[in-house]
C-alpha cells in the first residue's frame, strides 16, 4: 500500500529536507551519533527505560521505510527517535523513578517534556529545519486530537511525531513499569491495532503491522546487545 509512494518534495511531512543540510553523511553519522549519545544520557535517568530511545529511533525508522518515506527522511525521523525524550532531563528524578501511579502534580511535570525537549533543540539550527524539533514537541499528541501539548488532531500532527507515537508507545508496553509488567510483543501489537484512528495514524498502524516481524527482530537483538553489556 506505502512501499509506491513517491519521495515527497515541496510538501514533504519533514519540512526542509530537500532545502537544508545536502550532506548525508551529516545526517548519518555526525547527526545520529550526537542524538543517540543524548538518548542514552536520558534513559539512563531512569531505571525503567534502558534501551527506550535506541529502541523507538530503530522501530521509527522501520517503519518510515514501509511508508515508502526516503532513505535520508527515515534516517532523520531515527534522529528524532532518539531526541524525543530530551525533555525528561528537566523532570525531577523522584518523579521519573516514582514506584507507583504519579499524582496530578507528578503528571504534569512529566506532560511538559515534549514542549521542554523542543525547546531545549531549537537552538539547534540544523535540528529545526529538518523537522526534529516539531517531531520531538508532538510526540505525545493524539490522532483523534485528545494528546498533547497542542491538542492536534490527524494529518496536523507532523507524520514524524506519527510514527513516533507509536514507536514510543510499543516501546514502553514491552518494558517493566513501576506500576505494571511488562507486556508480550503479541499484546502490544493487538493494543496498537485496537487504537488505530484514535491514538495513532491508521496508516501508521497499517505500516507497523506489515514490518512486525522486522520490529520484533530489532527488539530482540537491542535487548540481547544489553543483556551481553
Amino acid at each position: 500500500m506505502f512501499q509506491n509512494q513517491q519521495p515527497l518534495a515541496a510538501d514533504s511531512p519533514l519540512p526542509g529536507v530537500s532545502r537544508c543540510l545536502d550532506s548525508t553523511h551529516f545526517v548519518t553519522t555526525i547527526l545520529h551519533q550526537f542524538a543517540e549519545s543524548l538518548g542514552n544520557a536520558i534513559d539512563a535517568k531512569d531505571q525503567h527505560t534502558s534501551m527506550h530511545s535506541d529502541e523507538v529511533a530503530q522501530i521509527s525508522h522501520a517503519i518510515a521505510l514501509t511508508m515508502g518515506l526516503t532513505p535520508r527522511e527515515a534516517d532523520i525521523i531515527h534522529v528524532a527517535g532518539h531526541l524525543h525524550d530530551i525533555g525528561k532531563i528537566g523532570v525531577p528524578d523522584e518523579v521519573l523513578r516514582k514506584e507507583g501511579p504519579l499524582n496530578t502534580q507528578q503528571w504534569q511535570a512529566i506532560r511538559k517534556h515534549p514542549q521542554a525537549g523542543a525547546d531545549i533543540l531549537c537552538p539547534v539550527a540544523a535540528l529545526k529545519k529538518l523537522g526534529v524539533v516539531d517531531m520531538v514537541l508532538h510526540h505525545h499528541e493524539r490522532y483523534d486530537g485528545k494528546g498533547y501539548p497542542c491538542g492536534l488532531k490527524g494529518c496536523a500532527i507532523p507524520l514524524g511525531a506519527r510514527i513516533i507515537t507509536l514507536a514510543d508507545s510499543l516501546s514502553a508496553m514491552l518494558q517493566d513499569r513501576p506500576y505494571r509488567k511488562a507486556r508480550t510483543f503479541e499484546s502490544a501489537c493487538k493494543e496498537i491495532i485496537h487504537c488505530s484512528g484514535s491514538q495513532f495514524d491508521p496508516r501508521v498502524v497499517e505500516a507497523f503491522r506489515k514490518s512486525a516481524d522486522t520490529i520484533k527482530t530489532i527488539i530482540e537483538i537491542l535487548s540481547s546487545s544489553e543483556e551481553a553489556a
